[in-house]
């Protein structure tokens, strides 16, 4: 173990608990890791890991990983300003304007789980049930009235040949690209706007058609490794460097798991990317000791249904080796493609005893939950910022609650024989202001997870599919290796919002005494005949 790595980790806990770490690093870990478990010590929003379904750590045997956003955390700000640049370039080549060049990147403006209607091109946020939050045609917000003439009931079901979900943070360029190019052919004077698209004289370009040359602008510099060349040239310009990933590993194996990588990345670009987040933290070590089991070229979400053929990859000419690889794995050797069901087989894995960490809420977080029952960990880089703007803003939420709680009061004395209803408009619009205060806190759409009180489409995957969420993989450092995660309960509406101890009206306690009268007689199972208690 590297005594450097875990001083520095010991070190970086609050200066309030300064007297307590000792220059021992062992201790200094051991004394905190206690200290945590008896609830001594608080840890930081930014250190927490957030619980949807219980587990415990120690049955963990296999802790896998994705490389991308996932252990290798980028800087978005200048990895998205490349690939929105670059996206440019090639539209520009296949005959799009000049003057797109013009586009100014803005890292504010999308958020993950967004919808694009390739029908309308009109980017939406939605809630988990395809109801309309937000509707922006461009850089145009639409209102009520807009609203209803593209979605009669502010609703969208999800339809794959119409719809396509923005999973990851790779598609923040695809989704301000997609406005820049629709708000740009809406405005244009040298185009008419049609219902589905533009035209000028004989040409009509589609919104479906922007979009496809928008994802192939992109997916082009991917398939011709532009993008990954240069990143691979300058890593350090696009990727942050955290000695801690070297001492997490570590700890894996000190607790007797073991740790695999499964990425889509190719060879040279994982081993480049690896290379440069561990290879100089302990002497001697290369990344690949870090690991148990390496897989590249995984094609996930393919991975998880049929895969592909599994091979060895020699790591001096980067080659696959001919034929398909039987078996074993073996530990500092590099693998490419396959399946979960041969992958598991070979590690004698058998499901719930592997956590997967991954940022790809579809092809790392969903597939691998139903097809194998994997136990998952989706890592959202931008909570950080979420919980930063939630407890900044927690007054507008409180006077948000304060309202809802007020609207509930006018409204709770009425019933059937009631004729005039309370006017509750003014309320209704110091909740939309509100609303509009806190998503304008946080991006063009508002927070990733909701707007006002209602949970987006994203934050339900999550809920439904990650068995636990964080903005970094690293904060596994923050918990012992035999923690219980244990979710919070989750109450239905009528388990929330009853309270038994409130006063009954007359009429229902005139049904509940009936209810106990009649109970003085139950039915006999054998014969159906009434018997006295």
């Amino acid at each position: 173990m590297n005594s450097s790595i875990e001083q520095s980790f010991s070190l970086s806990f609050s200066d309030k608990n300064e007297s307590t770490v000792s220059h021992d690093s062992q201790y200094d870990s051991m004394h905190y890791q206690n200290l945590q478990y008896h609830g001594q010590v608080k840890r930081e929003f930014s250190h927490r890991i957030f619980v949807n379904r219980s587990f415990q750590l120690s049955d963990i045997k296999f802790f896998g990983f994705d490389m991308d956003h996932t252990l290798a955390e980028y800087k978005t700000d200048t990895f998205d300003l490349m690939t929105f640049s670059l996206a440019i370039e090639r539209l520009i080549e296949i005959g799009y304007p000049e003057d797109i060049k013009n586009f100014k990147y803005d890292p504010n403006f999308a958020v993950r789980g967004l919808w694009y209607d390739k029908l309308y091109g009109n980017l939406l946020k939605v809630d988990p049930y395809g109801n309309i939050l937000i509707c922006s045609h461009g850089f145009k917000i639409l209102k009520k009235q807009e609203l209803h003439k593209f979605y009669p009931n502010k609703f969208i079901s999800y339809d794959a040949n119409r719809i396509s979900v923005q999973h990851t943070l790779y598609e923040h360029p695809e989704s301000y690209l997609l406005a820049c190019i629709v708000n740009y052919f809406s405005n244009s004077k040298e185009y008419e706007q049609k219902e589905t698209g533009v035209s000028s004289g004989n040409l009509f370009i589609s919104y479906k058609a922007m979009y496809q040359d928008v994802r192939a602008s992109i997916d082009h510099q991917y398939v011709t490794n532009t993008i990954q060349s240069r990143v691979a040239e300058n890593v350090e310009k696009f990727i942050s460097k955290d000695a801690r990933l070297a001492l997490l590993l570590n700890r894996i194996r000190e607790n007797n798991a073991k740790a695999f990588l499964l990425t889509n990345s190719d060879y040279n670009y994982a081993n480049r990317i690896m290379s440069y987040l561990l290879d100089d933290i302990e002497p001697s070590r290369n990344w690949r000791s870090y690991f148990d089991y390496v897989v590249v070229d995984a094609h996930k979400p393919l991975f998880f249904a049929e895969g592909t053929m599994l091979k060895e990859i020699n790591i001096e000419t980067y080659c696959k080796n001919i034929g398909s690889h039987a078996g074993p794995l073996l530990s500092d050797r590099v693998y490419s493609g396959g399946n979960v069901e041969v992958f598991s087989k070979l590690i004698n894995s058998h499901g719930k005893d592997v956590l997967y960490v991954g940022d790809h809420i579809f092809g790392d977080i969903i597939k691998s939950k139903k097809v194998r029952a994997w136990h998952t960990f989706l890592i959202v880089p931008e909570l950080s910022k979420e919980l930063s703007i939630y407890t900044d803003k927690h007054d507008l939420y409180s006077q948000m609650n304060r309202l809802n709680d007020e609207l509930s009061q006018m409204l709770i004395n009425f019933d059937s024989s009631s004729k005039d209803c309370p006017d509750i408009s003014k309320i209704k619009d110091k909740i939309q202001n509100l609303v509009h205060q806190i998503d304008m806190s946080y991006s063009y759409f508002g927070s990733t997870f909701r707007t006002g009180s209602q949970q987006t489409y994203f934050a339900s995957q999550v809920t439904r599919y990650a068995d636990i969420y964080s903005s970094t993989c690293l904060n596994l450092l923050h918990y012992p290796f035999f923690y219980l995660f244990k979710a919070a309960p989750q109450l239905m509406p009528h388990e929330s919002t009853v309270n038994p101890e409130d006063p009954l009206s007359d009429s229902l306690n005139h049904r509940i005494n009936r209810t106990k009268s009649n109970s003085k007689h139950t039915v006999n199972p054998n014969n159906s005949t009434l018997v006295e208690n």
